[in-house]
């Protein structure tokens, strides 16, 4: 398996679907969005979700072979306090899948007994019994009909930065395993999701599509242990 030309064959593609969806946000890859309108933010979620995806796994596939030591770890400097960084920070692309939420058994749900009193004929007891139903009130929409779009501009920020970078995201997860590994009790350890991954459709639409599906496989057989 030629893994470096699979990897620029890949980047290649995912470079010009980023540049795609920055022209459509009418960005130039280093400022963000304010506000755009709902179907346009919609569209590009569609095919920004599959792109991050693939993303993942061409780290994934970067990060084969790879082997890392962890720095000991320091004790915390007085004073300091470990946030997530305030808006004007760079963007860090993730490199996990988010897991499923799986709900949980649904509660058993039982029949409110009404007591069976009977009036003859109109009596204003009868709608004390029961409180008035509050009317639903739905929040109006925005007077412009546009929609927030900065975490949107910010997820698309990370991704052109870290398929800029493509080793330095490796090395990133090659540390990122090694100290789940080291965890004594880590949620997870693969950074691929069991079963389709995030932003996956059965009858591809995009050429996002494509390479998320060839991504994905790749990935899965990077990750294997070598027997040899």
């Amino acid at each position: 398996m030629d893994w470096d030309l699979a990897i620029k064959r890949n980047s290649e593609a995912l470079k010009g679907i980023i540049e795609m969806l920055f022209a459509l946000l009418g960005l130039d890859g280093t400022d963000a969005a304010s506000r755009i309108p709902k179907s346009l933010h919609r569209a590009v979620l569609g095919v920004l979700r599959p792109a991050e995806s693939a993303m993942r796994r061409l780290i994934v596939i970067a990060a084969r072979g790879i082997v890392v030591e962890l720095a000991p770890s320091r004790p915390m400097p007085v004073g300091k306090v470990i946030g997530k960084g305030g808006r004007n920070s760079p963007p860090s692309f993730q490199l996990f899948d988010p897991r499923k939420r799986f709900k949980g058994p649904r509660a058993r749900a039982f029949t409110r007994l009404v007591p069976r009193i009977h009036f003859f004929g109109p009596d204003p007891r009868v709608a004390a019994l029961w409180p008035t139903p509050r009317p639903v009130v739905e929040p109006p929409p925005p007077p412009d009909c546009l929609v927030n779009a900065q975490r949107l501009s910010r997820r698309l920020q990370a991704l052109k930065s870290a398929l800029d970078d493509l080793p330095r995201q490796a090395k990133r997860l090659a540390r990122w395993q090694q100290r789940r590994k080291a965890s004594p009790s880590p949620k997870f350890l693969s950074p691929l999701r069991p079963g389709h991954p995030p932003g996956y459709r059965r009858k591809p639409m995009h050429e996002v599509d494509e390479v998320l599906i060839e991504c994905d496989g790749l990935a899965w057989e990077a990750m294997k242990p070598d027997t040899s």
